[in-house]
């Protein structure tokens, strides 16, 4: 029910508006945000690299309804990808296809990742695929499979809680493309996702012994210590050395589990947001971790 709540607050434009417009509120998100410029998350990208962690950029937005937003949408990202290779930083950027004017048009997004994918290649990094909301699963695809093929630079993400993941997974493992496992997080009906958090948790460790054994250097996006455990004892089981796969976590969730996985040898990547349209994003991270509203609801008192 808590998790249905955020999912429903993230779409109530007025209180988007008092969120964003609030000091409070970004003092808050400041645990899970960068900030709102590019200076913020390259500031951070050096702190985390520091520590050992990857990263990868995200410079938040979606749902794009012009061209003109789907255009400036993607020159931030291209001074993202610049910057990061002028500072030396070995980070890549996770985009959102509709960022890039898939609601506009399939050919619109084309035009605008191919050329993320050409700068991305350049500049020796990757650009990283987001998973949005099961209407867009299909076009996202087949936009990868396009991309791998062109440029192989990529890695896309796929979501455990559909039923559909495994045909999709063994897709992509065949074509070669490198995919990030989540759980998934939109709310999708029954009919087409697994309900209960006990089967969507029973189809990641699934799929994550499927990656683990066909699949291209495959990141496992997660901060459930029962899915890790169950990625370590498959890799050992099956010979996948450290550097062969890594784990995704969110920027501020589970520091401590971050900095445990990283003293053990293992890769840990941190997902960095960015920018102004940060509110969905933010409730959708609590909607997937609902204890997280315990620190928002203690830090709010004390405001």
């Amino acid at each position: 029910m808590l998790r249905q709540t955020f999912l429903y607050l993230s779409h109530q434009k007025k209180l988007r508006g008092w969120f964003e417009s609030s000091r409070h509120a970004h003092k808050l998100t400041s645990r899970f945000i960068a900030g709102e410029n590019l200076d913020d998350v390259l500031r951070v990208c050096r702190d985390v690299h520091q520590e050992r962690f990857l990263a990868t950029v995200d410079h938040l937005g979606e749902n794009v309804t012009s061209n003109a937003e789907a255009n400036s949408s993607r020159l931030c990202l291209e001074e993202a990808l610049d910057a990061l290779a002028a500072a030396g930083l070995p980070a890549t950027i996770s985009i959102k296809l509709t960022q890039l004017g898939l609601d506009l048009g399939y050919d619109v997004c084309l035009r605008n990742l191919d050329v993320l994918m050409a700068k991305a290649r350049d500049n020796g990094s990757r650009v990283e695929i987001d998973m949005e909301a099961s209407p867009y699963v299909d076009r996202t695809l087949d936009l990868v499979e396009h991309f791998q093929a062109q440029y192989g630079c990529l890695r896309s993400v796929l979501q455990a809680y559909l039923y559909r993941t495994e045909q999709d997974a063994r897709r992509m493992n065949r074509i070669k493309a490198p995919i990030r496992l989540c759980k998934g997080a939109y709310n999708e009906p029954a009919a087409i996702a697994y309900p209960a958090k006990a089967q969507v948790d029973e189809s990641y460790l699934k799929l994550a012994r499927l990656l683990l054994d066909e699949g291209t250097y495959p990141a496992m996006a997660t901060h459930d210590p029962k899915m890790i455990e169950g990625v370590m004892e498959h890799a050992a089981k099956t010979g996948r050395r450290s550097d062969e796969f890594e784990f995704q976590m969110l920027y501020g969730i589970r520091r401590d589990l971050q900095k445990m996985l990283v003293e053990q040898g293992y890769r840990v990547r941190l997902y960095v947001p960015y920018g102004d349209a940060w509110f969905p994003y933010f409730m959708r991270r609590l909607a997937e971790r609902p204890a997280n509203a315990l620190f928002i609801a203690r830090n709010l008192l004390r405001a």
